[in-house]
């Protein structure tokens, strides 16, 4: 039981899965290789299936000789775009081990919201990693400072196989045949301005709709194991959402 005010740990925990899954950007924190200090550089960010953070990377870059070195790294994703006093609002940093990932549909989910980056993504110097936490300190605002573990961080993906193999054709019948119903979705569910958004990726827990530079997220009503639950989950969004629009 909690109210907007005093928010349960489990909601803090959905928020803070939230800013990953929303993050296009992060700053990515290596030791240094060369001098042993701490380095800091912005890179682009997508989620894994899990909800693992993963960015592609130039060979030829500092960070990715840092972490070739040394692999410990940490991702600070800023969720307090727009607001007079960033203090109050909500940020995650996630501590972890970064490793090269040879996955077709980590480099799908990552291209799906950065576009520009089919044309280097296949390059030899390019290569994609992924952030595998260990834990993660998230600040929600004054006196909403908690620390978290993998598990409340990540979705559970066991035997969500299914689902997975099925999101890219759910993306493309979404986006082809439905842009009405996302867009509905992000103006009467989200609260979002209207315009051409599309959806980017989708998991067990919601879908994640861009436009341009913004990534909002849409909660799904309960967890989806199969396309089809994700299928009757859209559904039920968009009544909603035409009821409200009515």
């Amino acid at each position: 039981m909690s109210t907007d005010d005093n928010p349960s740990r489990a909601e803090l925990a959905a928020d803070a899965r939230s800013l990953l899954r929303r993050a296009l950007k992060g700053a990515l924190a290596t030791m240094d290789a060369e001098t042993g200090g701490p380095y800091a550089s912005l890179v682009t960010l997508a989620t894994d299936p899990q909800g693992c953070p993963t960015f592609l990377i130039s060979t030829l870059a500092r960070h990715t000789k840092n972490l070739v070195a040394n692999p410990r790294a940490s991702v600070l994703i800023d969720g307090t775009d727009g607001l007079g006093n960033p203090l109050e609002g909500a940020r995650v940093s996630i501590q972890g081990v970064a490793e090269p990932v040879d996955e077709e549909l980590v480099a799908k989910r990552f291209v799906a919201r950065h576009a520009s980056s089919a044309g280097y993504a296949g390059f030899n110097d390019f290569g994609f990693w992924r952030l595998v936490p260990k834990g993660a300190h998230y600040i929600g605002g004054f006196g909403r400072i908690l620390d978290f573990s993998p598990d409340e961080l990540l979705t559970d993906t066991h035997n969500l196989k299914a689902l997975f193999d099925s999101e890219e054709g759910i993306i493309s019948h979404m986006n082809e045949d439905h842009a009405d119903a996302i867009e509905l979705y992000a103006t009467q569910l989200l609260g979002a301005e209207p315009g051409h958004w599309r959806m980017v990726s989708c998991d067990s827990e919601g879908c994640d709709l861009q436009l341009e530079g913004k990534v909002i997220r849409l909660p799904f009503d309960e967890p989806a194991k199969v396309p089809e639950d994700v299928h009757k989950g859209l559904v039920n969004l968009a009544q909603r959402a035409r009821a409200k629009a009515a």
